[in-house]
């Protein structure tokens, strides 16, 4: 992968393309977005906004849904 950019998350380094969203960053990095309230790990769902199930903290601002984001150089996301 070439032309892309790197961001960070839960303080692992991760390449995507150009134009990736931030889940598939997190889903790359093997991490979950968050925990559901029984313990099972949760992850992007419906990819358009609306189950909430990506949702992170992004830049320092919490309950960002990923799936709706475009990784930028430099991002830090913080999952769980």
């Amino acid at each position: 992968m070439s032309e892309g950019c790197s961001i960070t998350v839960n303080g692992k380094q991760v390449r995507v393309p150009f134009g990736a969203s931030v889940a598939a960053a997190v889903m790359l990095a093997s991490e979950p977005c968050r925990f559901s309230v029984s313990g099972e790990p949760r992850g992007p769902l419906c990819g358009m906004g609306i189950c909430m199930e990506c949702r992170a903290t992004v830049n320092g601002v919490q309950h960002r849904r990923t799936c709706q984001m475009i990784c930028a150089p430099g991002m830090e996301v913080v999952t769980g």
